[in-house]
């Protein structure tokens, strides 16, 4: 099919390395890829090896468009040949899955009561979809959390909020659930109950649950001293291997934390992400592992933070910070990260638009590239696909920028989806010869 809209029926600085272990050997017989958490297997936005397409438009090289029901704004998960994705709809959250090769809904699950969105952007079905290629995952911001198997069957279901209180995050839930060792680890961050917004504190924490039965293996507060709007985030956490023991690192709340993962321990925090106690430093943008080092944009977009793995696990503090800079960085989309680069789209008034590579050690800039001039700006978060970096704007329009083995990268394709209406948040996936673009209404297989 081309173009067919169908209706319906995301040593020091080596010894720690970003490990994702997923069970594929597993998987059913693949057609397309596996990509089966938001960031992909690694969580650091890079595709595998594959033929990626360059150019297409609404017109051309599109196999297939579907228009999707409800609301949602999480990026899609791939399994075999099938893509997850969630939306409300019929005032219930929930869990749709695709068939890839024609574009059509194989099946839609209910996991509890739509909490709909507060903020044009959002849902109540902005976290992806996680796989371990055996079961899945999905999260809302009305609490759900459950298990499904991959013909839909829910395995089991529970309600964070039930459990643990009302969230009280002033917009829509952003957190996207990891798995880790048999684990679903999801971060909570936010605000203590109050009328008086000006005395809020952090009352966060971070639960795992049993992947196989639901039931709550640990869970470790993580309150700060960060004020008011400051103390909320929504950000992922992201899985790191730190000395040969199984981490990961959450950032929110104006600090990093480094935790295991067997029990949820905090081996290791910075702070003085908001040394003036700024009142609205809510972070979205996630942070991201390479090469050992922990990359954490904050501020509202205006300051990255590199912070040495293998000294956070230490304890040491600032102590664990390699560099700082308050040039760069990206208040919403979190940077793809590969081989000692991290590459940032800035979404800022100011330099809306600049794509910055950064290398990871030094946090020197290696080059910039500026796609053309716009009002949009962007949400989604950047893909390394081949030898091209992929940004998707809010209006669905993709930037190609490569290639990125030369010294002077440059914009070598913008592709335009024509009218698609709603506001684009999900980050492109990768297929086999392929990409997956998720717009506010409907599902886009680009490529063959």
């Amino acid at each position: 099919m081309h173009g067919n809209r169908l209706q319906p029926s995301y040593q020091s600085l080596g010894i720690a390395t970003c490990l994702v272990l997923f069970a594929a050997a597993q998987l059913h017989a693949q057609t397309d890829a596996f990509w089966g958490q938001w960031r992909g297997n690694q969580q650091n936005g890079v595709a595998p090896a594959g033929d990626y397409p360059v150019q297409w438009s609404s017109e051309s090289n599109i196999a297939w468009t579907l228009d999707l029901p409800g609301r949602g704004g999480s990026t899609p998960v791939i399994v075999g040949d099938t893509a997850y994705l969630t939306a409300g709809f019929d005032d219930k959250n929930h869990v749709i899955a695709v068939n890839l090769t024609n574009g059509t809904i194989a099946w839609t699950r209910e996991l509890g009561d739509d909490r709909g969105g507060k903020h044009q952007k959002g849902s109540g079905s902005n976290p992806s979809v996680a796989s371990d290629g055996k079961s899945l995952f999905a999260y809302f911001r009305s609490g759900d959390v459950g298990c499904l198997s991959d013909d839909g069957t829910v395995r089991w279901h529970h309600n964070l909020q039930d459990l643990y209180g009302q969230d009280t995050l002033w917009w829509d839930l952003g957190s996207s659930p990891i798995i880790a060792d048999g684990k679903v680890i999801i971060p909570v961050m936010h605000s203590s109950e109050g009328e008086d917004r000006r005395s809020l504190t952090s009352v966060g924490y971070v639960v795992a649950l049993n992947a196989e039965t639901g039931d709550v293996a640990w869970k470790v507060d993580r309150n700060t001293d960060a004020p008011v709007e400051a103390s909320q985030s929504y950000t992922t956490p992201v899985r790191c291997n730190v000395n040969g023991v199984d981490m990961f690192a959450v950032l929110g709340a104006d600090q990093a934390s480094l935790h295991r993962v067997n029990d949820g321990m905090t081996v290791g925090t910075v702070g003085g992400f908001n040394p003036a106690g700024e009142a609205f430093f809510r972070s979205i943008s996630s942070p991201a592992v390479t090469d050992g080092v922990l990359i954490c944009p904050y501020s509202r977009g205006d300051t990255v933070t590199a912070i040495a793995l293998d000294r956070l696990a230490k304890n040491v503090g600032r102590d664990a910070v390699i560099w700082e800079r308050d040039d760069i960085g990206s208040d919403v989309p979190t940077p793809a990260v590969d081989n000692g680069v991290a590459y940032f789209i800035e979404d800022g008034r100011q330099n809306r638009g600049e794509v910055i590579a950064v290398d990871v050690k030094t946090g020197e800039t290696k080059w910039t590239v500026a796609t053309p001039k716009s009002r949009v700006t962007f949400s989604s978060s950047p893909l390394i696909a081949g030898d091209h970096l992929y940004v998707t704007a809010e209006d669905s329009q993709t930037y190609v920028i490569g290639p990125l083995s030369s010294d002077a990268p440059e914009v070598v394709a913008q592709n335009d989806l024509g009218e698609q209406p709603g506001i684009t948040v999900a980050s492109p996936v990768p297929l086999k010869n392929g990409l997956l673009i998720r717009t506010r209404d409907s599902l886009i297989r680009v490529g063959k």
